[in-house]
Parts: structure tokens; C-alpha cells; sequence
């Protein structure tokens, strides 16, 4: 189902992280589609980073979600129609550095995103995006359904975990007869934009730019990569069925690539590497590490069946169209509009491209 910018023109959204990787994409898809937005989020922590890029404006709130009477506030001033709520410790690693911060922005910040939009009056949705690592995995390898038990060992998985629980929650006592909450579950996403630390795409490119190998933690782990446009066109495809047809949407679905993109990160490394111009080559990282899953992966088919999405890219046009940002920004050329053209490249496909 190609997302439709008819139902989006002119709808008030409201998004939580939009300064953030995923957050900046969704920003500029829904106002290129002429969506009123309000984004509401902490500064980017380092520069450069995407948010620099499609700019601010007078409807960008720098604010902690933890801050429930800011948070309010600015969704009172919004009034959305539509709320998606990103913001969050995205981290597995920082979340074993800072386990109670971790905690508080992904349950106590859900928690005050819900309760803040309890007394809204044009309210028809929100939508809770938090991970495929909500799952408690036990190392079977088969792609894990909705249905599947919830857990998450490290802290930012079980704080996801979490988050989906305590959303369950407010959607059963707060919202049964009012606005429509549904949980979005997507793997690990990759796209131009993306200067975090401790992630793959941004340290392939740190290394490649200095000429040295990527330092990998677990190079034969499994994960579904996806080009960052495929989960947020089912958020949108969610957002959209939770308002057209409430009764038939899904209350939790996950995001996934098709099975041919779970790839190793050593996969990912040399598919990166060699469209982007630097020598392929990657070093294990021989220190102490925390666990992680060998393999992750997701089954969409609730999102096929229920919503009529299914992943455009395969992972090596997803690699490609990343690599190929890169290349661009490094060149200076104007990013807004490329980043554009991606955008509406992306919405004419109808399968793997």
C-alpha cells in the first residue's frame, strides 16, 4: 500500500525524536507531504547530524520526555490528529553505561507521552515505535511473530520490552473508547543521516574517510536490515489504517526486511564498503563486550496481511541508496533536496527495486 499523501496533507502531527535519525526522515517525509508537524525532542548530541540538515523552525520543542508538564504543554499547543512517539535511549551499549536513564526515557518518557495526550479532543492515533529487540529470544533463529513473548535480556531491549507492556496498558484503561494505540516493531535501520555513535553505517563511514578497518564487536551476528524509508512507510501505513479502518488495524506489528537482508554485520561491512568507494576490510574488536543475540530477525507478514506493506528495497539497493547519500554530502550537494528525491523515489517502487 504506497503511502498516501492525500490523507496526510494538512493533518496536525505531532512526533516525539524527531531530531533523530529516524525522527529527521519522518519529519521531512510528512512535510514534504504537507502534514502540519510539531516535533518534540533533545538537541542532537553531536554535529554533524541530520536534524542540522532539514532544519529547524518555530514548530521544533527541545524537551525531555521525562518532563511531563513541558511535554503536555507542547502537545496541548499542537492539538495533533496524529502522534508518533520515537524519542528514546536507542543504544544496547549505552544502555549498559547508563541502565537508569535508559529506563526512564524508554518506559517513564512513554508513560508521559501517553498521559499527555489523554485530554486531547482531535486525538485519532498514536503510535509507539519501539523495537525488534522486544522479543525474548532464545536463540532458535527463526523470525519472531507478534504474538511471540515478550522480554529483552540488556537494558535497552527490556526497557523496550517494557514500554510495549505499559502501552498495553494505557491503550486498555485510558483509550478503549477514544484515540487508537498501536506499538510498531522494526529491525535495524540504515540510510544517509546517521552520525550516532556505536552504530555500524556511521562507523564504516568514520573508518573508511580515515583509511582504517571497522572495528566490529560480533561479525557473524544476524540481523533484518532495512533502509531507514521501509519502517517509516509503515508507520505511516499504521497511523493511517488506525484512523480509516480501526477495527481491522493491528495493535502491535512488526517492520521487517524480506529474509534475503538478514545479513551478517561482516555482510553489511563489505556491501557498504565496496559502493562506497573505500577498501573493504573490517578488524574484530578483541575487548570485553556485553552479550548480545547472534541472530535477530522478524516476520512482517502481519504487516502484509493486515496493512498491505511490504518491504521496496533489497538490501543491496537499501545499501546503495545509503552509501550513495554519503557520497553526496560529502560532496556539499544540497541534501535537503536529495534526501527529497530518495523520498519520492522511494514511493513510485511497488516491490524490490
Amino acid at each position: 500500500m504506497p503511502v498516501s499523501r492525500e490523507f496526510w496533507r494538512g493533518r496536525r502531527v505531532f512526533i516525539t525524536g524527531h531530531t533523530g535519525f529516524k525522527g529527521g526522515w519522518l519529519w521531512m517525509w510528512l512535510r514534504d507531504m504537507g502534514a502540519v508537524v510539531t516535533g518534540y525532542a533533545l538537541a542532537p548530541p553531536r554535529s554533524p547530524n541530520l536534524w542540522e540538515i532539514v532544519g529547524a523552525g518555530d514548530s521544533s520543542i527541545i524537551g525531555d520526555v521525562r518532563d511531563l508538564g513541558r511535554l503536555r504543554d507542547s502537545v496541548r499547543r499542537a492539538d495533533p490528529q496524529v502522534v508518533f512517539h520515537l524519542a528514546a535511549q536507542a543504544l544496547v551499549r549505552e544502555s549498559y553505561l547508563d541502565p537508569l536513564t535508559t529506563f526512564e526515557t524508554n518506559v517513564i518518557g512513554t508513560a508521559s507521552l501517553l498521559q499527555a495526550c489523554r485530554d486531547l479532543s482531535e486525538l485519532d492515533c498514536i503510535v509507539v515505535v519501539t523495537s525488534d529487540k522486544v522479543y525474548e529470544n532464545d536463540g532458535a533463529g527463526r523470525p519472531f511473530r507478534e504474538d511471540d513473548r515478550l522480554g529483552g535480556h540488556d537494558p535497552y531491549s527490556n526497557s523496550k520490552a517494557c514500554a510495549e507492556l505499559l502501552t498495553a496498558s494505557f491503550r486498555e484503561c485510558f483509550f478503549r473508547d477514544g484515540p487508537k494505540v498501536a506499538t510498531a516493531r522494526a529491525g535495524n535501520v540504515i540510510g544517509g543521516g546517521d552520525w550516532a555513535a556505536d552504530r555500524l553505517i556511521p562507523d564504516c563511514v568514520r573508518a573508511l574517510k580515515a583509511g582504517m578497518p571497522v572495528t566490529l564487536r560480533y561479525p557473524a551476528a544476524v540481523r533484518p536490515w532495512q533502509h531507514v524509508l521501509e519502517p517509516l512507510s509503515g508507520y505511516l501505513a499504521l497511523a493511517e489504517a488506525l484512523v480509516r479502518a480501526p477495527a481491522a488495524a493491528p495493535r502491535a506489528v512488526n517492520f521487517g526486511p524480506d529474509a534475503a537482508s538478514f545479513l551478517s554485520v561482516q555482510e553489511v561491512v563489505d556491501g557498504f564498503s565496496a559502493r562506497f568507494g573505500g577498501k573493504p576490510g573490517w578488524e574484530r574488536d578483541a575487548s570485553d563486550h556485553p552479550v548480545e543475540a547472534p541472530a535477530l530477525t522478524l516476520s512482517s507478514a502481519l504487516a502484509e496481511r493486515a496493512l498491505g506493506w511490504h518491504p521496496r528495497l533489497e538490501i543491496g539497493d537499501a545499501l546503495a541508496w545509503t552509501a550513495d547519500w554519503y557520497a553526496a554530502f560529502a560532496a556539499e550537494e544540497n541534501m535537503v533536496s536529495f534526501s527529497r528525491t530518495q523520498i519520492a523515489r522511494y514511493e513510485t517502487l511497488r516491490g524490490p527495486s
